[in-house]
């Protein structure tokens, strides 16, 4: 695991605004357990999952990731034109090349932005956060960035798959990263890979070495395909150590963070890895109910309701965790900065959405 702390040449940098976006359709679990020959009760005892969102047939990534950065830059009173850099996060891009960032650039307007896209799969959001903090600690013009998690995964589903059919939606969230006064902004993070456990999770073909062909698309390689045992296994060793040595390397006790704004993969597994997080004092906050795990989107897609409902107050210690395939784990410590347009709500409870502690996918 490699920290990499947040620098201070020129002050620090957090996050000014966020933004999100979820498609107008809605997808119950009746659609979805016919074709996987599952019902609506195992859906939900197996994934605390009971609806998620699907992109139009119009609609592409760059669609909904440009639609979550406008209302970023909306609450953040900014221009297009303030922006330094876009850094897209999706493993669900709107083709091969380019890079998905240079059309969302295109879509707002953004000319003066450098683009980029960020392939860490459901840990992406982190990752791109990291890297675009990293830049804007090295410019001295108090420049801004635009990080977006972006994913539309009902376009790679094999909806006859039980592992996999349950619990994917679509969605963008968006968040604008700045100065933002001391004791505030990104304080720590840490990015983790485990490169020899690639295989649990991916789509395996239409890349250089299984080009697709009418073979594969018979075999449905192009479909994503999970372990979920062996990806449960992974999460459950890595994500509570990630978390652990990531405040320990801050000197920061678990009792010190206000709010956890994990990954929203799985109900279930999230129940069961909770307790060795040791942040019983965090608010845990979740929209995996009714969104699904909507990839790199799932983390500033529950970063943004939370703020916009008023549950996140100036100067609290934010920390946001996410794993995905690779197998990566991306986790980062943040002191929440004034933004605005927020107002009052409530943190859901996994003990209300997931009937069933223990079961696998």
């Amino acid at each position: 695991m490699t920290p990499t702390p947040g620098g201070d040449m020129y002050g620090p940098i957090g996050i000014v605004s966020t933004g999100s976006y979820l498609p107008a359709t809605v997808v119950g679990n009746e659609e979805i357990a016919r074709g996987a020959g599952v019902s609506d009760e195992w859906i939900v005892r197996k994934t605390g999952i009971r609806q998620r969102r699907r992109a139009a047939p119009g609609e592409a990534t760059s669609d909904l990731a440009a639609e979550a950065a406008r209302r970023a830059l909306e609450q953040a009173g900014l221009r297009p034109a303030d922006l330094s850099y876009i850094v897209v996060a999706t493993s669900t891009p709107d083709q091969p090349q380019p890079a998905t960032a240079g059309i969302v650039q295109n879509l707002l307007g953004a000319r003066n932005a450098a683009g980029f896209d960020i392939n860490s799969v459901c840990s992406g959001f982190i990752y791109a956060l990291t890297v675009t903090e990293r830049l804007l600690q090295g410019d001295n013009r108090g420049s801004y960035g635009l990080v977006v998690g972006a994913d539309i995964y009902s376009r790679i589903l094999d909806y006859s798959d039980r592992k996999t059919a349950a619990l994917f939606g679509d969605g963008a969230g968006a968040a604008v990263i700045g100065p933002v006064d001391q004791g505030q902004g990104v304080i720590r993070t840490s990015l983790l890979t485990r490169g020899d456990q690639h295989h649990l999770i991916g789509v395996t073909a239409g890349g250089s070495r299984l080009p697709a062909s009418p073979a594969t698309l018979a075999e449905g390689d192009h479909y994503f395909r999970m372990e979920g045992r062996e990806v449960r296994g992974f999460v459950q060793e890595q994500l509570p150590t990630a978390v652990r040595d990531l405040l320990a390397t801050e000197g920061v006790t678990g009792d010190a963070v206000d709010h956890f704004v994990p990954h929203q993969a799985n109900g279930v597994m999230l129940a069961e890895v909770w307790p060795d997080l040791g942040l019983g004092s965090a608010a845990l906050h979740l929209t995996l109910e009714r969104y699904g795990n909507t990839g790199a989107a799932s983390v500033p897609v529950t970063l943004d309701e939370a703020h916009r409902q008023g549950r996140l107050a100036v100067g609290d210690r934010v920390l946001l965790a996410a794993f995905g395939g690779g197998m990566s784990v991306g986790a980062s410590l943040v002191d929440w900065a004034p933004t605005r347009h927020a107002r009052h709500g409530t943190v859901q409870s996994l003990a209300n959405l997931v009937p069933a502690p223990r079961s696998s996918v």
